[in-house]
């Protein structure tokens, strides 16, 4: 399948923008249309096909450049597989590309809304319902929460000593189930 000169280099970049980095307006007929417009709708699609895999491979497993440069070559060995000239594209994309899809998958693999900031300062509690809570210290937390490239939330919180203790409880059992799975991999 013949395309202009650096057509596989953008067809992995397009592939890449509407992959991971959310760019819903690259379509197939767009990548057709500017990269392979000799070729037939078939004959793209087959291509498109075949690196839109190759690149999901190679990106899910976060390969470095030894694990690229066996996958590739394994590729190039395959029935129906790369050329080696397609490899080589392949290769130079990935190297430049790398470490900008790992962290659009990252963030993508984000479930919800992530901490961004927090600040927090310590007050005597002016008023009160029972007198025996007047000018006890209090943290007043404030969280903003949010998502990459979305307005964030704010969530204010009010902790007495003992809730404090009780937090901080929590925090260190999650750190130490962190610490546990760290180190047993």
């Amino acid at each position: 399948l013949a395309g202009g000169k650096g057509s596989l280099g953008g067809l992995l970049s397009g592939i890449a923008q509407a992959t991971y980095y959310g760019h819903a307006g690259i379509t197939e007929e767009l990548l057709r249309g500017q990269l392979y417009p000799e070729a037939a709708p078939h004959e793209f699609r087959a291509l498109l096909a075949k690196m839109s895999g190759v690149l999901k491979s190679v990106a899910s497993a976060d390969m470095d450049l030894n694990q690229l440069e066996a996958f590739l070559t394994a590729q190039t060995k395959k029935q129906g597989g790369i050329t080696a000239d397609q490899a080589a594209v392949i290769a130079k994309f990935w190297k430049n590309h790398r470490t900008k899809i790992r962290e659009s998958l990252i963030n993508q693999s984000r479930w919800d809304n992530t901490l961004k900031n927090m600040n927090w300062r310590v007050d005597l509690k002016s008023q009160s319902r029972h007198v025996d809570q007047i000018n006890t210290p209090v943290a007043i937390v404030e969280m903003e929460l949010g998502k990459n490239g979305q307005e964030s939330e704010f969530l204010c919180l009010e902790f007495d000593e003992a809730k404090v203790n009780q937090m901080l409880k929590k925090l260190s059992e999650i750190e130490e189930s962190i610490t546990a799975l760290t180190q047993t991999t």
